[in-house]
């Protein structure tokens, strides 16, 4: 029988603040940020010692994740809606008949199609996979990535 840990990301402090437009809504295609937080639930068998997964490592690389994104302007780099331009260490991007100009230091540019909540989690639940590829007692992995406190978007995987 499988049991499960749960991370919460507003109580455990992993959040990130930052910037991101979505073109395909109008209201969300201005530019606009959020103080995200990221949650994560693991599912498998407990080992010997009674425990699936140490929580402090959870933490630490949900913690990396979030760190990465923080305070950076999220940049879908695999959008059929918004034109990137990197040239002169300036990010160029066109959406919705919009110009905008950031340094690229404040920029990520992440192999999205969109930097929606979904489409975030979806992210964040790859790259704890990579970092947790180790862990091979999990049987399920469950991520969520919250656009304030109480609105977010989660995605589990079958491992």
């Amino acid at each position: 029988m499988d049991s499960y840990i749960r991370i919460d990301g507003w109580k455990a402090n992993i959040r990130f603040s930052s910037a991101h437009v979505i073109p395909e809504y109008e209201k969300c295609g201005r530019l606009h940020g959020h103080s995200y937080a990221i949650h994560a639930k693991l599912y498998g068998e407990k080992d010997e010692k009674g425990i699936i997964v140490d929580f402090s490592i959870i933490k630490h690389h949900l913690k990396m994740i979030a760190d990465h994104l923080d305070h950076y302007i999220l940049i879908p780099g695999n959008s059929q809606s918004i034109s990137i331009t990197d040239e002169n260490n300036q990010i160029t991007l066109n959406s919705l008949d919009k110009i905008y100009v950031f340094p690229k230091n404040d920029c990520i540019i992440l192999p999205l199609s969109s930097t929606s909540a979904e489409n975030l989690a979806h992210y964040v639940l790859e790259e704890l996979l990579t970092k947790m590829e180790n862990e091979i007692h999990l049987t399920k992995i469950e991520v969520g990535v919250d656009e304030g406190y109480g609105q977010g978007a989660f995605i589990s995987k079958e491992l």
